[in-house]
């Protein structure tokens, strides 16, 4: 007999694949920096407009891990899959809203004059991850239905 597919495991896997390569995204694009070049691309933050966009980028870090403690939860209570059902519904919707917002940096970084094909390739990789949460959220999601539920 076979068993039942594990798509809150797979989330896991999923989301901490997608932070590793987010963070060595910005792990290599920060690497000229260790062999005296600027890592600097065309395009400029005016100075007081940085702690802004550093909490945005921590918030962006943040909710996955929050997903991924969420998820972790959820799987560990079988008794009680009405209790996470909103949360599978607003993960999934989370995922999509991450998806989309890694394809128009894919896109700039495809755009840039002076990208590198390092990045591109990562970024790549991040979407295409990405699709992969979309598909086992929706699945994550579809398996909780009301009318699947005990």
């Amino acid at each position: 007999m076979a068993g039942a597919i594990d798509h809150a495991l797979r989330l896991r896997s999923l989301w901490i694949a997608w932070l590793l390569a987010m963070l060595f995204h910005v792990e290599l694009g920060l690497m000229p920096l260790f062999h005296g070049v600027s890592p600097e691309i065309e395009g400029h933050v005016a100075t007081a407009r940085l702690p802004l966009l550093f909490v945005a980028m921590l918030i962006y870090f943040l909710l996955p891990l929050a997903a991924f403690v969420l998820i972790a939860y959820a799987a560990s209570d079988p008794g009680h899959p009405r209790r996470w059902r909103r949360w599978r519904v607003a993960h999934f919707w989370l995922s999509v809203v991450y998806t989309v917002t890694n394809l128009p940096h894919l896109a700039a970084d495809i755009l840039v004059p002076d990208s590198r094909a390092d990045q591109i390739a990562l970024m790549v990789v991040l979407v295409l991850i990405g699709l992969l949460i979309n598909r086992e959220g929706w699945l994550w999601w579809r398996e909780a239905r009301p009318d699947r539920v005990p």
